[in-house]
């Protein structure tokens, strides 16, 4: 039975403002997206580790794939035919294929990549025409980006990453990185931390073998 005051009146039924009913759900919704976040970077941080982990071991893993916006557009030491891949202002690492590829990771907030960058720069105009060197640049600001690249007289193209999604799919564990992938897109040598020009070589050597 309904309940009633003692003036035999019943009370008013209480209900919740839809304002409130909005905010809970969006409480949810946020508490859900954020779990569903971490789940993802730690799924990709464990495929990333698998990924270096079978470079290591010498298994020759695909390479990530990824489509990138162009932050500078140096491409007189690539192999003519790939200039077009530039054109639309994304580089995607399928448009590559065909070349061996020397991908380095960098930022210029990074001491060690101003640290390597003249040994890159040496190597890239050593193989022009034969192998593609590609700069990666993330978490940083365009504009930084390119003064790097000025700075350092960066002889070949590079893109940028604005989220963590390359980095992790690459097995990352700091900057610089650098990989190297056969003409089949295959990576099969990996040097982390600063590169100097004996270790490129190697690397280079073992994408052009492969």
């Amino acid at each position: 039975m309904e309940a009633k005051d003692a003036a035999g009146v019943s009370p008013p039924v209480r209900r919740r403002r839809p304002l409130v009913l909005l905010l809970q759900a969006t409480a949810l919704a946020l508490v859900a997206g954020l779990l569903a976040l971490l789940v993802w970077r730690v799924v990709e941080r464990e495929h990333g580790s698998r990924f270096v982990s079978a470079i290591a071991a010498g298994r020759r893993p695909a390479a990530p794939g990824f489509t990138l916006p162009v932050i500078s557009r140096e491409t007189r030491l690539w192999p003519a035919a790939l200039a077009p891949a530039l054109a639309d202002g994304e580089i995607s690492l399928d448009e590559l294929r065909g070349h061996p590829v020397v991908v380095n990771f960098w930022a210029s907030w990074c001491p060690p990549c101003r640290d390597e960058a003249p040994a890159l720069a040496a190597a890239a105009r050593a193989h022009a025409g034969r192998v593609v060197f590609l700069g990666l640049d993330h978490q940083d600001l365009t504009s930084d980006a390119r003064g790097f690249l000025r700075r350092y007289d960066v002889p070949y193209a590079s893109v940028r990453d604005g989220s963590d999604r390359t980095y992790a799919d690459y097995g990352l564990t700091g900057t610089p990185e650098t990989y190297y992938l056969d003409a089949r897109g295959r990576a099969v040598a990996h040097s982390p931390g600063a590169v100097d020009r004996e270790s490129l070589e190697a690397g280079i050597r073992a994408a052009l073998a492969g």
